[in-house]
Parts: structure tokens; C-alpha cells; sequence
């Protein structure tokens, strides 16, 4: 951990896959495979991934009808590894713990799906609600054992607007021994240039050289002169401390969750080109906070304690609910969701 400096992004790509029919099954495998081949994972490794994806998928299939499944590499700083996503909208799961028993079936299977999940991924975790759908989140690492954590935990989705093929926000963060930088970016409009845009601010984080969010937004903000300029918001995690200090320009989103939610305040101006001085606020963020940042592409109507014990679950299967049943689709959307390991 001392020597761990590691960033992650939108820049890593995440390929997105509508699963409404059995031959849906093998375009998600196969993507899964090209991404382990280049991640460099071996035979046994790749061979869980595979299996991860297919009993996923076929739950879908069998439980809900239709879905989602999101592949990528892993969302932490930690080490190398692949995650697997799967969504849907369907009747929920009554009893999860017993679907969760080998053995144990609700459409007359031999019912070994959900428990496959569980035993062969590295990590695993799922949300679901009587009537509300679910989500279910694997994660397979490359190598064997699993690296040490770093000391936060990441989760985020990030589509582009109906019609487009590139996003126009982005995410990244980077964590250090002392804490961690968060960012979340929307760039202006949508298509190839608003991408640019997020991705410049994507990368200013990853070649920072550490400092708080108001040094961060400043470097953003010099690095996106050349593009149509974002909408930006910037925070700095200090373990030390215990607190979290955010600065915002333009409509990004964000609070902070540890018992109750709190608002962070953003101003009103386009980095790159209008910004004005940029101003930091401080929150406690002690051992088990949760900092949720996101694009206007979501709603802001949400509220987390609709989803009984989802705020307890990993920060992937956050992001994902809020994506899935508050996405305007008019937009790019994106959210991301940091929570500080410990409790």
C-alpha cells in the first residue's frame, strides 16, 4: 500500500451487451475473451470468466426475460482483473439466499447458476428486491491470491446518448497511501468532441502529481482549454484526516453518504474556458462513507433508502441500480460511486 500509486478510468473501455436471447450469450463470451487475452490471464482463469459470463447471462434469460451485462476491467487500483455486470428489471429474487444454494431451482433447472457465480468469482456481490430486479457483480482477478485492496472502492457506469458511439463523461480515480482523487466529468454537448473533452479531464487526473481538489480542478481546467470545455467536479479523499474536501464547477452531482446524504455545492461556469476561482468544501468522510458523483444524464430525484441494504452493497451495484431506473436517456449519463473501505 505505501508504494501504491494506480489510477483507473473511462478511459479503460466497458463493453455494453442487451441480452434478450440465447445467442446474446456468445457475443458476451467472446468479448469476455478478447479482453482476457489482452489483460493477459490464462487458460483456468479465462475459463472461470467464461462461465461467469454464461451463467449470468442465462439468468437473465431464464429469471427476467431480458437484461444487461457490462464487461470491463476491473474498477480498482488494486491490481489486473475483469468485471462482470449483469442488470436486469425483472421480478426479483424472493429468496436469495436459497437461490443462492446449489441445487435450489425456480424454473425447474438443476438451479447450479446463482451458486456458480458466487464460488467461482473472486468477488461477489448482488442486489435485489421482490418486484424490483437485480443486479449481480463478479469479479475475476489474474492472478492468484488476489491483490491487497487499496483503501477505497470504486463502482461506475458511464453510457453515451441514443444514436452516439463515444461518451461524453467520464470518471477517473487515482489513490495513493494517503488517500484517494476522485473526478467526474461531463463534457459539453455530446458525441466525438464532448468525449475529447472528458477525456482530456480523465487524463489530467492520471499524470497529477497528488494535491487537493482545488490544484486538480486547475490543472483540469488548463488541460481543457483546447477542447469545448466540461462541466467538472473534483475531490480528494484523506485517510489521515477523515475527510473529504470537493470543489464543482457546472451541473455534476454529488453527495456524500454516511448515515444521512449530503449535498456537495457546485458553481456556476465551464472548465477550460469560464471558470471562475475555484472553491473547496469540506465533509467528514470517516471508515465506510460513500461519495456518489453524477452527469445530468441521471436524475437527481433519487433516493437510496427506496432500496432497502443497497447502501451496504458494493459501490458497482450502486452505480448500477441508480443507472438503471434513473437514466433520462436524452443524454450522456454517467455515476460513480467511491466508498472508503472499513466500517
Amino acid at each position: 500500500m505505501e508504494a501504491l500509486i494506480s489510477s483507473v478510468g473511462s478511459l479503460r473501455q466497458q463493453e455494453v451487451f442487451a441480452i434478450n436471447h440465447a445467442s446474446d450469450v456468445a457475443a458476451v463470451r467472446r468479448s469476455g475473451q478478447k479482453l482476457a487475452d489482452a489483460l493477459g490471464f490464462n487458460e483456468t482463469r479465462a475459463g472461470q470468466l467464461a462461465l461467469v459470463i454464461t451463467e449470468a447471462a442465462t439468468n437473465i434469460l431464464k429469471h427476467a426475460g431480458e437484461g444487461e451485462i457490462h464487461v470491463g476491467p476491473a474498477q480498482s487500483a488494486a491490481g489486473v482483473g475483469i468485471d462482470v455486470l449483469a442488470v436486469d428489471n425483472g421480478p426479483g429474487i424472493l429468496d436469495l439466499n436459497a437461490s443462492l444454494v446449489d441445487g435450489v431451482s425456480t424454473t425447474g433447472t438443476s438451479g447450479t447458476g446463482l451458486g456458480a457465480l458466487r464460488r467461482l468469482a473472486d468477488e461477489f456481490d448482488v442486489y435485489t428486491k421482490p418486484g424490483g430486479g437485480a443486479a449481480f457483480f463478479m469479479r475475476i482477478w489474474r492472478d492468484v491470491p488476489a491483490p491487497e485492496p487499496c483503501g477505497v472502492e470504486i463502482g461506475a457506469l458511464w453510457v453515451p446518448m441514443a444514436g452516439e458511439d463515444e461518451c461524453g463523461d467520464g470518471w477517473a480515480v487515482r489513490c495513493d497511501a494517503r488517500g484517494a482523487s476522485l473526478l467526474a466529468a461531463d463534457g459539453l454537448g455530446h458525441g466525438p468532441e464532448a468525449a475529447r473533452a472528458a477525456a482530456a479531464a480523465v487524463r489530467a487526473l492520471e499524470v497529477s502529481k497528488g494535491g487537493g481538489a482545488g490544484e486538480l480542478m486547475q490543472a483540469a481546467h488548463d488541460a481543457l482549454r483546447p477542447t469545448r470545455g466540461a462541466a467538472l467536479a473534483t475531490a480528494r479523499i484523506d485517510f489521515d484526516a477523515g475527510e473529504l474536501r470537493f470543489a464543482g464547477v457546472g451541473n455534476i452531482a454529488g453527495c456524500v453518504i454516511d448515515g444521512s446524504r449530503r449535498a456537495l455545492v457546485s458553481h456556476n461556469g465551464i472548465v477550460g474556458h469560464n471558470m471562475r476561482k475555484v472553491q473547496e468544501f469540506a465533509l467528514p468522510f470517516p471508515p465506510g462513507a460513500m461519495c456518489i458523483m453524477h452527469s445530468d444524464g441521471i436524475q437527481t430525484q433519487w433516493d437510496l433508502d427506496k432500496y432497502p441494504g443497497l447502501v451496504g452493497r458494493s459501490p458497482v451495484l450502486v452505480a448500477a441500480i441508480l443507472m438503471r431506473d434513473y437514466i433520462r436517456r436524452r443524454d450522456d449519463a454517467m455515476v460513480l460511486v467511491v466508498r472508503r473501505h472499513g466500517s
